[in-house]
């Protein structure tokens, strides 16, 4: 059976690196969110740490880590600047695009030295404005402005999520282009994740070739049919698995961070409109925090389960066995509908840190604000509708199909074959 690669000595060296550059990275996170991206310092600097390589293959140098140990690394980013959790985050779950794009394309991404996170992905769901046409050797495109290119700014390719329409219907191709045919606008104005750089993008000319085998139909690349030349079960592991349960670990370190600033911050604080002189003493204090662990300690074990099974499916399709149909489409779907809970009861766990803090915990140069905001942004991800994703998953519940609709985390491509 193929292993991943990590083992607890590099999971637990790479931990402690994120540890130690964590005081920085909220250091210089009011100064980013200005900025609105990171600087070429900060992902030196997260790069020296190993963060940018726990999903990239063994076979070129990367860590290949679990599912289950990278939650653990993208929560210990986030729980000091949620922008850096994110651009983790996003470094590590696109990896499953690149992988399943063919050998040649993984050679490429993986093949050369970089700094920085290898792949970015953008506008891979129906709303796409890109446009790629068939031609002789390769791919026309043409459209755009792709949206929401987090990790673009630092990325040596980028995936541009594309429709095209051979005469049978569109579909969605996935063209792995370099960062030297693209430009990035400058319209990251948003109320959370504001380091993240998360820019729409162009490309460079008013149309551009790619190479055939840089376009894949997106269905290859979530069906994982084209041989990558990767040997580890992190290769075989559920897509939506992959990218939701880190996902959700994102989320999870930024409660932290804000539970641990919240502590650090109240002892020997007064409570406003009382008598208690130390917040830490005070037993509404005491019943907001075990809210908050609890609401935290919840998202965290569900996460942790969700990631620990996608390890495993990943390890049964390795070893040659099938997975029944039913069954990853139950997993797919609760796995959705759980990280939209994760993300929303961090979030309300941020905001009681953030209700009792006082008025100063509005200053930009307080890291609870930050933490209020983007745990929220997280929730307004286009994935994690959770109204959505409940009822999807309450009508597979009840025996029925969830809703049929496109993109990468569409559920009906696992239903069982109707007689």
């Amino acid at each position: 059976m193929a292993e991943n690669h990590g083992t607890s000595e590099e999971v637990a060296t790479l931990l402690q690196r994120v540890d130690a550059l964590g005081p920085t990275l909220r250091e210089r996170a009011l100064e980013a969110e200005r900025a609105g991206r990171h600087s070429d310092e900060t992902i030196a600097d997260l790069d020296a740490t190993g963060v940018f390589d726990i999903g990239s293959p063994a076979e070129f140098g990367g860590l290949e880590l679990s599912v289950r140990e990278q939650l653990d690394v993208v929560a210990a980013v986030s729980k000091w600047d949620g922008s850096a959790g994110w651009t983790v985050w996003a470094g590590a779950s696109t990896n499953w695009i690149t992988a399943g794009s063919g050998a040649r394309v993984v050679e490429e991404v993986y093949g050369a030295d970089w700094v920085g996170p290898r792949v970015a992905g953008s506008s891979h769901f129906p709303a796409s404005r890109g446009r790629a046409k068939r031609v002789d050797g390769g791919w026309l495109v043409t459209g755009g402005p792709w949206t929401f290119g987090s990790d673009a700014l630092w990325a040596p390719f980028t995936n541009l999520g594309c429709i095209s329409d051979d005469g049978d219907g569109p579909y969605l191709v996935g063209l792995q282009v370099p960062r030297s045919e693209l430009r990035f606008l400058d319209d990251w104005q948003v109320a959370g994740m504001r380091a993240t750089g998360s820019v729409s993008i162009t490309l460079a000319q008013d149309e551009l070739f790619v190479p055939d085998y840089r376009g894949v139909d997106f269905r290859d690349v979530v069906g994982g049919t084209l041989d990558n030349g990767l040997k580890g079960s992190l290769w075989k592991a559920p897509s939506l698995g992959w990218a939701f349960s880190l996902m959700a670990g994102m989320s999870i370190g930024i409660a932290q961070g804000a539970l641990d600033r919240f502590l650090e911050r109240s002892a020997g604080r007064p409570v406003r409109g009382t008598t208690y002189k130390n917040q830490l003493e005070a037993p509404m204090t005491h019943l907001m925090l075990s809210e908050v662990h609890s609401k935290l300690r919840s998202a965290t074990l569900m996460t942790r389960a969700n990631a620990d099974e996608t390890d495993r499916i990943g390890a049964l399709v390795a070893a040659g066995e099938e997975l029944d149909p039913q069954y990853m489409q139950n997993f797919s779907a609760r796995v959705l509908v759980e990280t939209a809970y994760a993300a929303k009861w961090c979030a309300e766990a941020i905001e009681l840190l953030q209700r009792n803090s006082g008025s100063t915990a509005i200053m930009d140069s307080e890291p609870i604000q930050r933490s209020w905001r983007d745990a929220r942004v997280i929730t307004l991800h286009g994935a994690l509708n959770l109204e959505a994703l409940s009822e999807n998953y309450g009508r597979l519940m009840a025996g029925a199909q969830p809703h049929k609709f496109a993109g990468i985390s569409t559920l009906d491509r696992f239903a069982p074959a109707r007689p």
